[in-house]
């Protein structure tokens, strides 16, 4: 059997385009809607302006449940509370090659692609995986 290749050569190829955001007023119950309703493992929230703040990912949302209260009351904290303070980000020139090894090196399952400070793409393990032959 021959070996596996990467059949994409840049962070666009790779990448699924127009990822969704929520906004940094999004509560947990909204995030929690969001995220399960899309099938999506991390969603970027963005200001007022459409600048990226953070990454919201399923995990930061059941690590918040688990430390807050019991109780069947709506959880009305915002996501800027407590997602990840940062985007990991690549551009979508950035070789493919440097892409999976930014995946490992930073062991985040998401990837966003920005361009000119506009978050344009996504890119996850499915992603790459999808572009193996």
């Amino acid at each position: 059997m021959p070996p596996l290749s990467l059949k994409a050569a840049t962070a666009a190829e790779l990448m699924t385009a127009g990822p969704t955001s929520l906004h940094a007023t999004a509560t947990v119950d909204e995030a929690t809607r969001f995220l399960t309703e899309k099938a999506f493992g991390a969603a970027v929230v963005i200001d007022d302006a459409g600048h990226p703040l953070g990454v919201v990912t399923k995990t930061d949302v059941l690590v918040h449940a688990r430390q807050r209260k019991p109780g069947l009351e709506p959880d009305d904290t915002p996501v800027t509370e407590f997602m990840t303070p940062a985007v990991f980000s690549v551009r979508p020139d950035t070789p493919a090659r440097s892409v999976v090894e930014q995946l490992l090196a930073l062991n985040v399952h998401h990837l966003f692609v920005a361009d000119g400070g506009v978050i344009v793409g996504v890119i996850s393990p499915v992603d790459v995986l999808r572009k193996l032959g």
